[in-house]
């Protein structure tokens, strides 16, 4: 049956569906960079509070800002902005059930103006992204705004015809400004440390260069909630979309697939209202920061942990690794001696028990959550996810052996070709840059790791760690993943 309002009602008895009226709601947040994460998180919550009969005045429409998201923008428009959640986990109990919190979605190719006016619609409250770590233009080897860059230098000329997401941010709060219309909450859901702030940071970067009295009514007028984000959302395959035809009937030009589990923790700094989100599982807090490192340096570091290895020793799934007790003891070794001791306690959380829950998602078979997924970008994680955790070892003086791998198997991983002689693509925005830093055996130490805005200065400064690293990178050439892991643990 395919997706839309018109066959709602035909769908099979256990495809969940909305419980209001799809006309009946009115956009409240614009979302900017619409793919399977928002969909199965932020759009997937507000999509279960109103179907308590709230929030219908919170609707969300989509922006897409590249021209790539004309083709979901398409897929979802012929469906009425109707899409599939489809839970795949090892239990029965996992969920299928129809979200119709996305009502609309605009791209910018289209219309620049008919953009900035929908976000200066006194309508639009929250504007909420998921733009990728790399896209809030933050140099991370000195946390400053990278306002060389050309895109950014298109829209500082040309304010009222925007490319970037700063760009549109700007040109709508300054004809908010304009008319006396209420500033909007700007709330990141990317995930990345602190990531409210790195939005402010890059906001009022770009709007001092644009306008410096709108850069002072920003800071003045609108929030940026920090936010800790979790669900694992795999890529939507053509696998992905026939069997939720052949299991469930449902034609979907684009599902989402997601685990069952999914955790938001937010800060509650709202300055125009927002949804009562806290009603279907949202965790409000007055500081996010020790549930965002708990996160982001057991669950994201250790997938880089296990991704990198587990792609030169020819898996091709993250549960392929967990399948491999190796794999697990390595997870676990580098989660209980280099991780835990670092972390602050975590309101409400065992972390025993949160390291459990992990390897059992890690784990989870039905969803089939792709390495090449986890392994793209990894020149943005690294410095977010595992840099942090290895300065810290380096400070504290601690074993750096088990971090140094996660770094020598990216290296090797960087030159497209597994143990088994497989080659692949690197998927990064800088895979050619990153490629070149390690195309010289002899080279790779001094070229990889002395590249500031991925490692930092400890880290090549650190003589054990660069021993470490150069003896994991050897070994690893010399003799095979297995072989240095069993080293490694022992």
């Amino acid at each position: 049956m395919k997706l839309n309002k018109q066959n709602l009602n035909r769908l099979a008895p256990e495809v969940a569906l909305p419980a209001y009226t799809l006309s009946d709601t009115r956009q409240g947040i614009a979302h900017i960079g619409v793919g399977g994460f928002h969909r199965a998180h932020q759009a997937y919550y507000t999509d279960a509070l109103m179907n308590t009969g709230e929030a219908l005045d919170w609707a969300i429409c989509g922006v897409g800002l590249r021209a790539e998201d004309r083709r979901a923008r398409d897929d979802l428009k012929e469906q009425d902005y109707l899409f599939t959640l489809f839970e795949l986990g090892d239990a029965d109990d996992a969920e299928v059930r129809v979200i119709g919190a996305i009502r609309d979605m605009l791209l910018a190719e289209d219309s620049a103006e008919v953009l900035i006016d929908k976000l200066a619609d006194p309508d639009i409250r929250i504007v909420s992204l998921t733009i990728t770590e790399g896209g809030y233009c933050i140099d991370d080897s000195n946390g400053e705004f990278m306002a060389h860059l050309p895109q950014i230098q298109h829209d500082l000329t040309h304010p009222n015809a925007p490319k970037t997401v700063f760009g549109f941010l700007c040109a709508a709060l300054a004809k908010r400004r304009a008319a006396g219309t209420p500033a909007f909450t700007l709330m990141s859901c990317d995930n990345l440390p602190h990531n409210g702030a790195v939005t402010r940071k890059a906001l009022l970067a770009f709007a001092a260069l644009r306008d410096a009295d709108l850069r002072d009514w920003i800071e003045r007028h609108v929030s940026f909630p920090n936010a800790m984000v979790d669900r694992i959302t795999p890529m939507t395959s053509t696998e992905h979309r026939l069997q939720l035809a052949d299991k469930h009937a449902v034609d979907d030009a684009w599902p989402v697939v997601c685990e069952p589990f999914v955790q938001w923790v937010l800060e509650d700094k709202f300055v125009n209202g927002r949804p009562a989100w806290e009603k279907v599982g949202v965790q409000f807090t007055d500081d996010v920061t020790p549930y965002e490192e708990m996160k982001l340096k057991l669950l994201n570091g250790s997938h880089l942990a296990l991704t990198y290895l587990g792609f030169l020793k020819g898996y091709r799934f993250v549960h392929e690794t967990m399948n491999d007790p190796l794999f697990v003891r390595y997870m676990r070794a580098y989660m209980d001696l280099d991780v835990t001791p670092q972390l602050a306690p975590v309101p409400g959380i065992d972390l025993t028990e949160y390291k459990n829950t992990l390897v059992a998602r890690f784990s989870n078979q039905a969803i089939a959550d792709q390495l090449e997924r986890v392994c793209s970008d990894g020149s943005s994680k690294f410095p977010k996810f595992t840099v942090p955790t290895i300065n810290r070892l380096i400070a504290d003086g601690q074993e750096t052996k088990r971090a140094a791998l996660v770094v020598a198997a990216w290296a090797l991983y960087l030159k497209g070709v597994d143990e088994n002689g497989q080659t692949f693509a690197i998927a990064d925005p800088r895979a050619a840059f990153c490629q070149a830093l390690v195309a010289d055996d002899v080279l790779i130490t001094q070229r990889l790791l002395e590249v500031e805005e991925i490692f930092g200065t400890a880290i090549p400064r650190s003589r054990e760690f660069v021993a470490a690293f150069e003896w994991c990178c050897n070994s690893l050439r010399e003799v095979g993943v297995t072989r240095t892991l069993e080293r490694v643990l022992a």
